[in-house]
């Protein structure tokens, strides 16, 4: 029998943002905000002495980091994450832990007040795509991919 370990943690970050989109165009324009539920996942196989994929501090304190970079921001002005759409920020954050880590498999970003999720998943290449999960309060559901308009 073949074992895999992954690892998790998740944090939540709380940031405003304006988005030019064609659904809800004028509310979105605006400057709103969103409390993001965020999670994190690597895996890998355990180190042999410690027993350890990472150290749960050292994985917390990378988090801590990027949650610092989004957390009461006005993602707009936050460089490298583009229109703050999910697939963005799911990106965004997998670049940031990605260069600590190198075995970030996945990152699911939710806003449980509306409904949405998005997560991206890395592939065996460890390239990475984003999927919209769903979209109850909108009543959307699709993939983020195939429409990004839908996950805004």
């Amino acid at each position: 029998m073949t074992r895999s370990f992954e690892l998790s943690q998740k944090f939540y970050f709380e940031a405003a943002h304006s988005l030019e989109r064609e659904v809800d165009a004028e509310a979105s324009r605006r400057i709103h905000g969103h409390t993001y539920h965020v999670e994190v996942s690597i895996a890998g196989d355990p180190d042999p002495e410690t027993g350890m994929l990472v150290d749960l501090g050292v994985f917390r304190r990378e988090i801590a980091r990027v949650r610092d970079l989004l957390d009461h921001r006005f993602l707009d002005d936050v460089e490298d994450i583009g229109p703050a759409t999910l697939e963005n920020l799911c990106t965004y954050i997998f670049d940031q832990l990605g260069d600590a880590f190198g075995r970030v498999t996945q990152v699911a970003i939710e806003r449980p007040a509306s409904g949405d999720k998005c997560v991206l998943r890395s592939t065996a290449d460890q390239s990475a795509e984003a999927f919209l999960v769903g979209s109850v309060a909108a009543g959307v559901t699709g993939s983020c991919r195939s429409d990004p308009k839908v996950c805004a």
